[in-house]
């Protein structure tokens, strides 16, 4: 082996020591991009994962800056910005992305966006026509 493959094989320890939290990192990002309309419990995600819930929370956020739910509802929102751009009403919207009510859906939404779900709906819906 040269020095410079000794050099990277040296850092990438240092920097990514733990393949395991990686690993569990990247699953559980990829279980909710794959299923985020579902009603996903963080119970049930760690024991997906074959973790403790607090364990899950402080890698995913080591790893990805944000706890699991943050990434849900951010992941959510940028799928019902999608769905409200096509034209899909806010009622469709609130449930096919898994919010449960409209309400929670349309507060979240203006605390991420600035604008209610109603009005980016007019808004990019408008800019889409023709």
């Amino acid at each position: 082996m040269n020095y410079y493959i000794q050099e990277l094989e040296r850092i990438k320890e240092i920097c990514f020591s733990n393949q395991i939290q990686i690993d569990l990192a990247v699953n559980t990002r990829n279980y909710l991009d794959a299923n985020f309309a579902k009603n996903i419990k963080l119970d049930v995600l760690a024991h997906l994962q074959l973790s403790s819930k607090y364990h899950l929370i402080r890698v995913f956020k080591k790893y990805h800056g944000i706890t699991p739910r943050q990434y849900l509802i951010n992941k959510r929102i940028k799928q019902a910005k999608v769905s409200l751009t096509s034209g899909q009403s806010v009622s469709d919207t609130c449930y096919a992305v898994g919010f449960a009510s409209i309400n929670s859906f349309s507060n979240l939404f203006k605390a991420k966006t600035g604008m209610s779900p109603s009005v980016y709906r007019r808004a990019t819906f408008d800019k889409s026509k023709p």
